[in-house]
């Protein structure tokens, strides 16, 4: 395998995962949320994402790699964390700080690796920076709830 594929299988990996993770988030906090409007959100945000990591498995499976399950300790913390927010706070605010949260460390994340994998190619790179829009959208989608 080239140092480009190695790359590419790499990157595809962490955003799958990434993508995975924020999947999980949204499922965690969907039912949380008061107002409908919000709910829609949430909802739609999870089906881009959705889209976004069949792109993923797609590429993956091209270079007949398996890809990448969220950290387990890193999923258990955050659905943990999600329970103890919104036992303590049931507001949209609570649901939304909690997810834009998530969003900002899955952007820092996926720009950490897109640094480290510099020679991933030109395909999982853009998908790469799809997931990241998708997850300033959201962000921008959610202030009107901080």
């Amino acid at each position: 395998m080239s140092e480009n594929d190695m790359d590419t299988a790499k990157l595809l990996r962490e955003c799958e995962a990434g993508i995975k993770m924020g999947i999980a988030s949204l499922d965690d906090v969907m039912s949380k949320a008061d107002s409908y409007d919000l709910e829609q959100k949430l909802k739609d945000s999870k089906r881009e994402h959705e889209e976004l990591r069949a792109a993923a498995e797609e590429q993956l499976c091209e270079l007949s790699d398996k890809g990448k399950n969220p950290n387990p300790m890193a999923r258990m913390m955050s659905h943990m964390k999600t329970k103890a927010v919104t036992a303590a706070d049931k507001s949209d605010r609570a649901v939304a700080r909690l997810i834009t949260q998530g969003c900002d460390m899955g952007i820092a994340s996926l720009n950490k690796y897109m640094d480290k994998y510099p020679a991933a190619d030109s395909e999982s790179r853009g998908l790469t920076c799809r997931v990241i829009a998708a997850e300033e959208r959201l962000i921008t989608d959610l202030k009107k709830y901080l």
